[in-house]
């Protein structure tokens, strides 16, 4: 018997989904697990053990027939005896469609599946969307994500022994969703006076705002274009804390126990989509540029003292 695992998503959405996978893995113990998802989380979903086989999504346009059947005959050939659609999207619910509606094998919230959740008419997490998703079958809570599988050597940064971590970036096409990278050097300057050193991450797209941070607090570090998803996730676990936008890397740092301040806009709604945990704040602006240095030290939640 084999189950299929859909989920596409961006890096917060999968490290979100990862518990959801564990818990199906254990649901369906003994059974061969396929995740089916996007190219640039497969290597992390092959990493993580939680899937027996990941498969890449190309994600045809309309016009791409000849990918798209080759996709759908792949997942008719698959044998699956239950599809978990974790995306929920609208290409998910065509798919459903397209291969002739599966009724009894399909939980999801494409209409007239068995395992039907109806798509929220109020702002709710996607992780307690998808809980209920899961508890349609039987599935319990399948609780916070556990990063322990992403390991790297950050020796090779030589970072200070205690550092706090800044992410300042964001998608490129959402600029209001960054804090300005004056607010980010200021409070680089807050944790040098209390003998924590900043440390720099995001893309080669971000460096604008890294270098703009550097020449206001220029003894903060720098480790644009230089992290995978395990060094984050390392960082994270040795970081004494993580302040920075609402995107992805966010994310990764705050699934590893990182004590964390997530920043956002009105661009996202953290009602939906924010990292889970006890030792994550959230503060929300209309417009972060009306979000203060102040504000951000006073809703820090307690760092790690080594």
């Amino acid at each position: 018997m084999a189950i299929l695992i859909i989920k596409h998503s961006a890096l917060g959405d999968m490290i979100l989904a990862l518990p959801l996978l564990r818990a199906i893995r254990q649901h369906h113990a003994g059974e061969r697990i396929v995740v089916l998802t996007t190219a640039p989380y497969v290597e992390l979903l092959q990493q993580s053990g939680l899937a027996d086989e990941v498969w890449a999504d190309p994600r045809p346009k309309a016009w791409q027939l000849l990918t798209l059947w080759a996709l759908l005959r792949r997942i008719r050939q698959g044998g699956f005896s239950r599809i978990y659609d974790l995306q929920g999207s609208q290409r998910t619910k065509g798919y459903y469609r397209m291969l002739g509606s599966p009724a009894d094998l399909w939980v999801g919230n494409a209409p007239g599946c068995r395992y039907h959740i109806p798509d929220p008419t109020a702002p709710m997490h996607i992780t307690e969307l998808r809980r209920r998703q899961l508890a349609l079958v039987g599935i319990p809570d399948p609780g916070l994500p556990d990063l322990g599988f992403l390991q790297a050597d950050i020796a090779r940064f030589a970072l200070p022994p205690r550092f706090a971590l800044l992410v300042p970036g964001g998608a490129p096409h959402r600029p209001a969703k960054r804090w300005p990278a004056t607010h980010f050097a200021a409070l680089g300057q807050h944790l040098l006076d209390q003998g924590i050193t900043p440390v720099l991450i995001g893309r080669a797209a971000e460096q604008v705002e890294i270098s703009a941070i550097q020449a206001v607090c220029p003894d903060a570090i720098s480790l644009c274009d230089q992290t995978t998803i395990a060094d984050l996730a390392t960082l994270g676990r040795a970081a004494a804390g993580c302040v920075g936008n609402d995107t992805g890397p966010m994310h990764v740092i705050a699934a590893s126990g990182c004590p964390s301040l997530v920043l956002y806009s009105a661009e996202s709604d953290p009602r939906k989509v924010s990292p889970r945990g006890d030792w994550v704040r959230l503060l929300q602006r209309p417009s972060l540029q009306d979000l203060g240095v102040a504000d951000a030290i006073t809703t820090l939640p307690p760092f790690r003292s080594t």
